[in-house]
């Protein structure tokens, strides 16, 4: 039971840090953007993160993942993390958090 409350905390402190991550294009963090489909912890306290991106053509289609990488890697315990961009199911603007969609005005 220690080890699956360890792999939720683990799991928890990777969101917070992603809600720390701003598209840069769009004042709301990444999260709330409904960009990150999952993330999983192994035993092995290694993460995959599954995200996608506003489109194909996004300008930080290259830097974005990484910086999602890099900011997860220093959470403590985790061993390796990998993100996997997806284009599918493809993203709309309703997988945004109604949080996300009252900041935008979109409510």
């Amino acid at each position: 039971m220690k080890k699956e409350k360890k792999l939720q905390k683990i799991g928890e402190q990777i969101i917070e840090i992603i809600c720390e991550i701003y598209d840069p294009e769009i004042p709301v963090n990444i999260y709330a953007l409904g960009l990150i489909y999952d993330v999983e912890v192994s035993d092995d306290y290694d993460v995959k993160i599954t995200m996608t991106l506003t489109s194909p053509n996004c300008p930080v289609a290259e830097t974005l993942p990484v910086e999602v990488e890099e900011k997860c890697k220093v959470v403590p315990d985790v061993k390796d993390v990998k993100v996997e961009i997806v284009f599918e199911p493809i993203w709309t603007k309703d997988m945004m958090s109604e949080e996300a969609r009252l900041e935008l005005g979109m409510l």
